[in-house]
C-alpha cells in the first residue's frame, strides 16, 4: 500500500513518513528501527537482482555500492558478475572507498560474506585518492526517491558528499548513471524545490516490482561545495582535508561554511518565504523522553520582558550529538544572525528550543539554519510542536 502523497512537506516529514510507514506494515527488515537508517525492507534482496538486468549494469566493469543493508543483493551481483566492486569507508572516516577483492575461485557462499558489512571488512583493500578509480556504475541506498529522479537520503549528506569527492576525484562523469534501491512505498512525489544543488538525483529506480528510468535532467553535483562543508566536517573525514589542499593548490575557492558567515547566510536566507513556510505547516514532537534533570535555559539580558511572553515562536533544534557544547550552538546561531531571546538547551535529549519574538522571525532561523551541520551532525530544525494550534 503506497504512501499518501507528501503534499508539501519538508523532507524530515517525508522521512519520518516512510520509516514509520515501513514499521507500522511490517515491512521493515533487521536492522530495527529503521528509523535513523537506509531502512533495509521485505523484498531488498528480489530488487536487487533486478540490476542485472539493466544495460547500464552490464556496461560497467566498475560499480560503486554503498554499505547499508538493503544493497547487499547489489554487492552480491556485482561480484557475482566479476565486477570491479568499491564501497564507500563507513562515515568515510579512514578513506573513501574499499575495492573489495574476493580470493581466487571464491565460491558462492564466500562471494555472499564478501557482500555484506563483515565481509567487505575481511576482504577490501583500501583505495587512495591516487588509486585511479573509474566508477562506472553508482548504486545508492535512499529513504525515500520520486519518479522524477528526487532523492532523500537519511540527512546525513554521507552520499551527496561521497558523490562530489568522486567528482572532484575524477572517478565519475557528468553521465555516470546512478540507481537506487528501494521499496515500492518509497517511492512519493517530492516537490522540487526542497531539493538543494549539492543534492544526488538518480537515474534509475529498482523496487521489488518495477524498473524505473527517471529521464531525470537536473545536473547533478559537480564536485564538493565547499561553502557548504563546516569544519566539523572537514575534521571527521580526513580524506576531505585532502582534497581540499589539492583543489587550493589547483586555485579553487576552498572557503568553508564556518569561515564566510555573510556570505553562507545570505545563501541560506535567499530561501522564499513560501517554502519555509510550505515545509512547516505540519511540525512535529521533537523526539525524545522528558528532560531528566535541569535543562540550560537563558534569555537575552538586552530584551528581559520578552522572556515568557506568549508572542514568542519556538523553534525546535534536534539531532544535536552528545559531545556538541551549548557555546557551539550559541557561535552557531551568532554567526547566522538569529540569536534568540531565550535558549533552552536540553543536551542530555540532544536538542534545545529558541525562542524568538514573532513567527517571523523565527521562520528566517528555520530557514537559515537548514542544513546546518555541528559536530558532524545535520541539525533537524523546525518549529516546534506548540507553535501547532498558533497561527
Amino acid at each position: 500500500r503506497p504512501l499518501p502523497p507528501s503534499g508539501a512537506a519538508s523532507k524530515w516529514d517525508i522521512r519520518e513518513k516512510v520509516w514509520e510507514h515501513l514499521e507500522a506494515s511490517g515491512l521493515a527488515e533487521f536492522p530495527r528501527p529503521v528509523r535513523g537508517r537506509i531502512p533495509n525492507f521485505k523484498g531488498s534482496f528480489q530488487a536487487c537482482c533486478s540490476l542485472r538486468e539493466l544495460a547500464v549494469f552490464s556496461r560497467a566493469r566498475e560499480v560503486k555500492v554503498d554499505p547499508d543493508k538493503p544493497l547487499e543483493g547489489a554487492r552480491l551481483a556485482a561480484l557475482q558478475a566479476r565486477k570491479t566492486l568499491l564501497v564507500p569507508t563507513p562515515r568515510l572516516r579512514t578513506g573513501l572507498f574499499n575495492r573489495i577483492v574476493p580470493p581466487p575461485g571464491a565460491s558462492k557462499e564466500i562471494l555472499r560474506r564478501c557482500a555484506t558489512s563483515q565481509g567487505v571488512k575481511d576482504y577490501s583493500v583500501p583505495v587512495g585518492l591516487d588509486g585511479k578509480a573509474q566508477v562506472d556504475l553508482v548504486v545508492v541506498g535512499s529513504v525515500a526517491v520520486s519518479e522524477k529522479g528526487w532523492r532523500i537520503g537519511k540527512g546525513e549528506g554521507y552520499a551527496d558528499m561521497e558523490y562530489a569527492m568522486m567528482v572532484s576525484m575524477g572517478a565519475v562523469q557528468e553521465d555516470t548513471p546512478v540507481v537506487t534501491i528501494v521499496h515500492d512505498c518509497q517511492v512519493l512525489d517530492i516537490a522540487e524545490e526542497l531539493l538543494d544543488d549539492h543534492d544526488l538525483t538518480v537515474d534509475y529506480i529498482l523496487t521489488p516490482t518495477r524498473t524505473i528510468q527517471t529521464n531525470c535532467k537536473r545536473p547533478k553535483p559537480r564536485g564538493i561545495m565547499w561553502h557548504k562543508v563546516s569544519s566539523e566536517m572537514l575534521g571527521k573525514i580526513p580524506i576531505l582535508k585532502t582534497l581540499r589542499s589539492r583543489e587550493k593548490q589547483a586555485g579553487k575557492d576552498v572557503t568553508l561554511q564556518d569561515e564566510r558567515p555573510a556570505l553562507a547566510n545570505t545563501n541560506r536566507a535567499a530561501v522564499s518565504d513560501e517554502k519555509v513556510m510550505a515545509a512547516n505547516t505540519q511540525p512535529r514532537a521533537a523526539p525524545g523522553s522528558a528532560p531528566v534533570g535541569q535543562p540550560h535555559v537563558e534569555s537575552d539580558p538586552v530584551n528581559p520582558r520578552t522572556e515568557g511572553s506568549d508572542t514568542a515562536t519556538t523553534v525546535y533544534v534536534g539531532n544535536l550529538p552528545a559531545s556538541l557544547r551549548v557555546s557551539e550552538l550559541k557561535s552557531a546561531l551568532r554567526e547566522f544572525q538569529v540569536v534568540p531571546v531565550r535558549l533552552n538547551w536540553q543536551g542530555a535529549q540532544h536538542r534545545a528550543f529558541l525562542d524568538y519574538r514573532d513567527r517571523g522571525t523565527a521562520q528566517r532561523a528555520v530557514c537559515s539554519l537548514q542544513g546546518l551541520s555541528l559536530g558532524g551532525s545535520a541539525l533537524r530544525v523546525e518549529l516546534a510542536k506548540s507553535q501547532r494550534s498558533k497561527g
